[in-house]
């Protein structure tokens, strides 16, 4: 094993078959990033959601996807263009990935792309337990979803923060405030019919316990451009903490449970979610 990548699989504990996987997607991750800051993307896009919380500011729940946002809008961006790179990095750490953009069935803001590679073989590189390798099909994929959204609503702040290992490079990313407003419209918003998406809710208690300032203004441009708000006025606090308890009484915190578990670091951590709970933290968002 690359030893620069020794060193960042010594953070993780890889007891079981899950705690391997997820340590492996999150550095594969890291090599994502640092390919695209080699080829100047973050000169014109910033990284945001989940996996930029995890990466950036500790947020304690493993995240899939990378999710980015260019700077400015541009409808004819291609993810394509940085493939080669994405691959020739992860190849100079010992990693063997494919990289396949995905063609749009329909009209969409969002360009993505799937960096993929084979489970098993990617196991045995990074020497994990042979006793937990039994469980793996041969053919197994790890992949790793990016999105660009290429019609990003205006109004945010970004700011570049480091990122020291494998090597010393830094990223373009969302300043808190913003992030929080992308956390908010998703949470809010996010169409999944039946499914309900646990992590928002996660993300929202984590939000409010480390970094509360929610930017309403970005808020709101985003959930105008989405049409889930169109009134002449401005959103202000006290409608979106309508909008919040609303959300809450609809929120079928069993399955939100269910769903966020197999991400979190402690399954301690949702017991105490419950309508009361939520509603309790709605106060506590401060505005900017």
């Amino acid at each position: 094993m690359n030893p620069a990548i020794q060193r960042m699989f010594e953070r993780y504990s890889r007891d079981t078959v899950e705690e391997n996987v997820a340590a492996l997607r999150e550095i594969l991750q890291q090599l994502a990033l640092l390919g695209l800051w080699r080829s100047k993307f973050f000169e014109r896009a910033a990284f945001y959601g989940g996996s930029a919380l995890r990466i950036l500011y500790g947020l304690d729940r493993y995240s899939e996807d990378l999710s980015f946002s260019l700077l400015e809008p541009e409808r004819d961006f291609s993810l394509g263009r940085y493939g080669s790179a994405l691959k020739r990095e992860l190849a100079g750490f010992g990693f063997e990935v494919s990289f396949e953009p995905t063609d749009k069935s329909q009209e969409s803001p969002i360009e993505s792309a799937f960096i993929k590679t084979n489970t098993l073989k990617q196991m045995v590189l990074i020497e994990a337990d042979r006793r937990l390798l039994r469980g793996f099909h041969s053919e197994q994929k790890l992949k790793i979803r990016l999105e660009v959204d290429v019609d990003p609503p205006g109004g945010f702040e970004t700011e570049v923060k480091p990122i020291l290992q494998p090597v010393p490079f830094a990223v373009r990313v969302y300043s808190l405030p913003d992030l929080f407003a992308a956390k908010m419209h998703a949470l809010l918003c996010r169409r999944w019919r039946n499914r309900v998406k646990g992590r928002d809710w996660y993300d929202f208690v984590w939000y409010v316990a480390n970094y509360p300032r929610l930017h309403l203004s970005h808020l709101e441009q985003r959930m105008r451009q989405s049409s889930d708000y169109t009134s002449e006025g401005p959103l202000g606090p006290d409608l979106f903490r309508e909008m919040l308890r609303e959300a809450v009484e609809n929120l079928n915190i069993d399955r939100a449970r269910e769903e966020v578990l197999p991400f979190v670091l402690d399954r301690r951590s949702v017991e105490i979610w419950s309508a009361d709970f939520f509603h309790s933290l709605i106060d506590k968002v401060e505005f900017v």
